[in-house]
């Protein structure tokens, strides 16, 4: 057990308030996850469900939600000290940062996300015989499907809102003489968010198509953005921009908001208070 009155380790803090802030944007904003994954459905938003049953695969995005963001920040956080120690503050060591956060966050978002967006689109009706019609279908490699997909999406997404964001910060705490609040970083947050998920759409729908797709139709990830390109317009390619950004947006100030005000005040309470 840790000493009285020890303060807590930065990369417990990080993995506790990632985790809380994980759990707070995955289930209150479901609903528009749901919607944008069915409007970037190959068959249709209305065929994939419609606004029916926008809780489904909810129990997924909790379970796994959850550790992914706690790996995320746990692997984000150190990454970035270690660089800042070496290097000093700089857009590079955010973008490497992250970039590593996010390759070890895939490692449970993925999972997650095969069987998540497989109930949205009304693929399996529960949790229960989406993991089992995932597994009997691809192996445990079908948990899997989409994860350089996917990585591929979130690295350029990352690169572009991560040293925005802390860039931002740095901005608004110089301009008024202290450090910003945990409200002042949601917004951050949300403002980097928001332009990172419009530019980076077109990856998003490749992996939602990939993930989705129970035919073998779709198999890489230049082939997939070729395919809708060719057979549906760039228009396909920006599906679900709408939802995606607004649900980004709105996330960030939940996700960054939660974040700040969780590692705040686990840093300020005794380890011996987490034991």
């Amino acid at each position: 057990m840790a000493n009285s009155g020890a303060p807590v380790s930065p990369f417990v803090a990080s993995m506790v308030a990632g985790a809380a802030a994980g759990a707070a944007v995955d289930v209150s904003l479901f609903p528009l996850d749901t919607l944008k994954t069915r409007l970037q459905a190959a068959e249709g938003f209305w065929k994939a469900g419609g606004f029916r049953g926008i809780y489904n695969g909810v129990g997924a995005a909790f379970i796994g939600g959850i550790p992914g963001a706690a790996l995320f920040f746990t692997a984000y956080d150190t990454t970035r000290l270690k660089l800042q120690d070496a290097y000093g503050e700089s857009p590079a060591v955010d973008m490497v940062a992250s970039s590593v956060g996010e390759t070890v966050a895939c490692l449970a978002r993925v999972p997650t996300e095969n069987v998540k967006q497989k109930q949205q689109a009304g693929v399996y009706p529960t949790l229960k015989t989406a993991l089992r019609g995932v597994y009997s279908t691809r192996g445990i490699g079908g948990f899997y499907v989409g994860y350089g997909t996917t990585l591929a999406r979130e690295i350029p997404f990352s690169l572009i809102q991560f040293p925005l964001w802390e860039a931002m910060k740095r901005e608004w705490a110089l301009r008024q003489g202290a450090d910003i609040s945990a409200w002042q970083s949601a917004i951050c947050g949300s403002s980097s968010g928001a332009l990172a998920a419009a530019v980076t759409t077109p990856l998003d729908v490749c992996k939602t198509r990939l993930m989705l797709d129970m035919s073998g139709k779709y198999s890489t990830f230049t082939g997939t953005l070729k395919t809708i390109y060719a057979e549906e317009g760039m228009g396909a390619l920006f599906a679900g921009v709408q939802p995606r950004v607004f649900w980004i947006s709105l996330g960030g100030l939940v996700f960054f908001g939660a974040y700040e005000k969780a590692k705040s005040r686990i840093l300020a309470r005794p380890a011996t208070e987490l034991d």
